[in-house]
């Protein structure tokens, strides 16, 4: 899937740092996986390839999904949000999504009686990363 990026760019606010913040959700299942940041370049990148590329705040580059994972993501759809200052990825998430081994991030809610863990890791952050 090649969509054109420049009336996406063109729609997209970015913040001072010029960033987006992006939802990943996965597309048949509709759970929430992961938020992340983009910039041009990965927005760009994403469109032509097919494949989700963010910006990664920490390293000061564009980082593509399961790059060193293998835990991919396939855009099916990217939305933005009705200010254009947010983006919600539908994707087919290969693997899991979190760094933690779990298929989402979003793993910890907070309950009457405090913060609970609602899902265990599929597997270890070694084996996904060799550490």
């Amino acid at each position: 899937m090649t969509i054109d990026p420049a009336p996406v760019l063109a729609a997209i606010l970015f913040n001072a740092e010029g960033l987006v913040p992006a939802i990943a959700q996965q597309h048949d299942t509709h759970e929430v996986l992961m938020m992340a940041w983009m910039n041009r370049e990965s927005v760009q990148e994403t469109l032509a390839t097919g494949q989700v590329c963010y910006f990664s705040r920490s390293r000061g580059k564009l980082w593509r999904k399961g790059e060193s994972s293998g835990q991919t993501q396939r855009l099916v759809e990217m939305r933005l949000d009705c200010d254009g200052d947010s983006l919600l990825l539908r994707v087919d998430q290969i693997g899991v999504a979190c760094h933690t081994g779990r298929r989402s991030c979003f793993y910890v809610a907070a309950r009457p009686e405090g913060l609970v863990e609602i899902a265990e890791p599929l597997v270890s952050p070694e084996a996904l990363y060799g550490a």
